[in-house]
Formats: structure tokens, sequence, C-alpha cells
């Protein structure tokens, strides 16, 4: 991947909901000008939930997702139902499509509160108006449109920008901390566990807004940190660090360089930073058979020394001296059910959208679980967590 590339995590997802055959999937084509969905006269042609990244004026990189019809019938089709409910997940703005010759039906009316209690912008597309015998003044959240003649996609394109603007985000990975000419040491290990041929996306996210900054970025291994600091003539802004190296760093950077990880970056900017820091103290009071989870937001091929399933793990016996329970998710999996876990341990969710990221800690807080991220517990479990949230003091008075 390019660092030019918008990646689905970074991109606005756009979900569209409804009924069977309230024509969501030629509404989704209208709006995209693209044969993105199937369609057809036969109820439920959308079985699973269909995702397209694009470029959509004015909202520029996006993601379209035509869902499944919530009416679907039979077990098939409540797994379809379920899997549109779960679309709700990282669905950033909503669309809810109705028939206008039907008007809403009670599950409409539900969705449209999940919309609501979940605080998911939404619009109401009532779609087939060219069908109906008198013209419908279109309100702040309702707006009548045809997928077959063009009645009323681009203002609903125009709705959907308008929420979008909103929605941009504002905030830095690290540029706000940072000053024209500034250098930043980037320590990014490559070791069996590294993508080939490529940084993995919250060093690429870094970079480039160092860059955007008119700062300085300086990149090594860790096992070139010394030498690197060495051959500045000046002393570095700070230095950030992939977590897994987090122990070795800590020795190697002097106490008056400010030092964080990309994780515990990713953490700030996707908002959850305070509440992640909170969790870190269920760690050293872990008992055995406690159940602990540990969540990634990404599939990849496991390694034998693997960050998540093994080295996590590990680090947490130690630090705690006893020997909890570990299950492991990733992707889109998350347990519905969380009450059975003492405390969740996630990674940075940097392929995560803000809406995903959001669910989760939310879902955790309501089941009464702690949670925290890869970086911000390995920084607690090396003794090094104030220091690396020293750039951050609001959040360091937690501890």
């Amino acid at each position: 991947m390019g660092l030019n590339d918008t990646v689905s995590a970074e991109r606005i997802h756009i979900g569209f909901f409804g009924m069977r055959n309230a024509g969501k999937s030629s509404l989704v084509n209208a709006v995209t000008a693209q044969q993105l969905s199937l369609v057809s006269s036969v109820k439920g042609t959308t079985t699973d939930p269909v995702k397209k990244a694009m470029e959509l004026l004015p909202l520029g990189p996006v993601v379209i997702v035509d869902t499944p019809g919530l009416d679907d019938e039979g077990e098939l089709g409540q797994l379809r139902v379920q899997k549109a409910q779960q679309s709700l997940s990282y669905t950033d703005i909503a669309v809810l499509v109705v028939d206008a010759t039907a008007g809403m039906s009670p599950p409409d009316r539900e969705l449209e509160q999940m919309f609501i209690d979940r605080k998911i912008p939404y619009v109401v597309a009532y779609n087939k108006a060219d069908l109906l015998s008198e013209e419908k003044e279109n309100t702040q959240t309702e707006i009548f449109v045809s997928a077959v003649t063009g009645q009323g996609v681009e203002e609903l394109k125009e709705r959907l920008g308008a929420f979008g603007k909103k929605l941009r985000k504002t905030r830095a990975l690290v540029s706000d901390l940072l000053s024209e000419g500034d250098v930043v040491v980037l320590v990014t290990p490559i070791d069996e566990s590294a993508p080939k041929g490529r940084l993995i996306l919250p060093q690429q996210m870094t970079l480039r807004d160092i860059l955007d900054s008119h700062a300085v970025a300086v990149t090594c291994q860790d096992t070139e940190l010394v030498r690197t600091l060495h051959s500045l003539s000046a002393k570095p802004r700070m230095v950030i660090t992939d977590s897994q190296a987090f122990g070795r760093v800590s020795k190697d950077v002097p106490e008056d360089i400010p030092l964080t990880s990309f994780s515990i970056l990713m953490a700030r900017y996707k908002g959850e930073l305070s509440d992640l820091v909170r969790g870190a103290a269920v760690l050293k009071n872990l008992q055995d058979s406690d159940r602990v989870l540990i969540a990634e937001g990404c599939t990849h091929h496991r390694q034998c020394n693997d960050i998540g399933t093994v080295k996590i793990p590990g680090w947490i016996e130690a630090y705690c001296g006893a020997k909890p329970e570990f299950s492991f998710t990733s992707g889109g999996e998350f347990p519905e059910d969380l009450s059975p876990y003492k405390v969740i341990v996630h990674c940075g969710g940097c392929m995560l959208t803000d809406a995903q990221m959001k669910y989760r800690t939310e879902k955790a807080a309501l089941a009464g679980v702690p949670m925290v991220n890869y970086g911000i517990a390995i920084a607690a479990m090396h003794g090094i967590l104030s220091r690396s949230l020293e750039l951050f003091p609001d959040i360091q008075k937690m501890l």
C-alpha cells in the first residue's frame, strides 16, 4: 500500500439499510454511479453486506456498504439480518431506504431507533418516489428519491457530504506536538512478524503526519537506535517506538527525551486513550483462572513468536505472577457477551474504523470490563507507562 492510499479504516463508512426490495441496491448504484450491487426484482438478492471502497463526491474517500434486507425469512434469513445489524458497528453514516409506496414499517422504525441510540447520523431515503401520485416535501431527516429516474439522488449525496464534513478528523496523530524542523526518531523493528516490503499502518500514518508538519523523521531499527541518537547533532523532539520494543528502547533513550509508541498515538487519535490507560491497572492484579480476552482488529498469519498469542500472554503472566486464561479474537470477531472477562487487551485498532473502536470500548464499558491496548499494556508491564505518557500530561495525571 502506498502512503497516498486511504485505507478502509480511515474512510467514512456509509451503510444502506432497509427492508427487502425497498430498492437499497438500486439506490446504492444510483448514488455511486456504478453497478456496485446486484439488482433483481426477487426479494433478498443481497445476501451479505457488500462493501466497496471508492471516491464519492463531495465526501472523498468512503466505503459504501449495501446490507441484506431486515425482513429476510427463515434461519438463513435471520443470519443475514444479524449481518446487517452487525454492520452498524462500523457505520459512520446510515441511509435508511424505505419503499415510498409502502411507508415506514415496524422494522424500519426499530432500525431508525438503533441509529438514534448509537448516535449514528442518518437520513431516511424514500425510494420509488416516482411512483407516488403526488410530490412529497423533503424534511431535515427525510428525502424522497428515485433510483430509476435519479430524482433526489444528488440532494442525497449533498446530505451525506454535509454529514461527512462533521465527521472528518481534525485531530492529528503527532503533528500537533511538533514544530517545523523538529526531529522525530521512529523505531521500527524488522523481525519475523514485520510485513514484507512495507511498514505497518500506524508507522505509515505517523511518518506522513510528521512530514505534513514539516518536521524531520529519522527511522531506524531498535538495534541501531543508540548509533542513530549519537549521530544526531541536536536532541530529537521525541522517540516513537513499536510497542514490542518498548523495554529495550526505554533503556537506550535518555530520560530527557520524550518516549511514546505508535500504539499510544493511535489510541489518542481514535479518542480512547484515557479509558485504555485506566484499564492498565487491572493487569497487575490478575489471578489464576481470570479470563483475559486478547482482541486484534486485523487478521494475519500467526508467527511462532506472535505478539498477541505468545508475547503478551507471557508478559502478563510474568507481570501478575499468575496463570490467567486467555481467549483470542481477530478481524471482525468480537464477543457479544463480555461479562466472563476480567480485562480486554486490544491491539492498536489501526484497521478498525472509529465507529468500530467506539462500539467495542462502549460495549466493554457497559459490561463493566476494563480495556487496555497493546502499547499501554506493554508500557505498564515494563514500568514505563508514566514516561510514555509525558507528552500528554492530562492523561499522565490519571496514574
